[in-house]
């Protein structure tokens, strides 16, 4: 298992220690969280791009339609 080392500035240091006590989370916790949500976001936006941006009439759906 990696360790990693972060240093944070003053303001990323309150900004972190308000996600600690907002989300009853500690600081390793917190920032793997934030790692997936980030690589999630790119597989998303690839999926985006492989699946519906370079499509012909690509047919869209309602949030509704997706949830039924």
């Amino acid at each position: 298992m990696a360790v990693v080392s972060v240093r944070l500035n003053e303001e990323e240091e309150k900004i972190l220690e308000f996600l600690i006590k907002y989300f009853n989370e500690d600081k390793s916790t917190l920032f793997k969280k934030s790692m997936l949500e980030l690589y999630e976001d790119i597989q998303d936006i690839k999926f985006i791009e492989e699946n519906i941006e370079t499509k012909k009439n690509p047919k869209f759906i309602t949030g509704d339609e997706l949830f039924s």
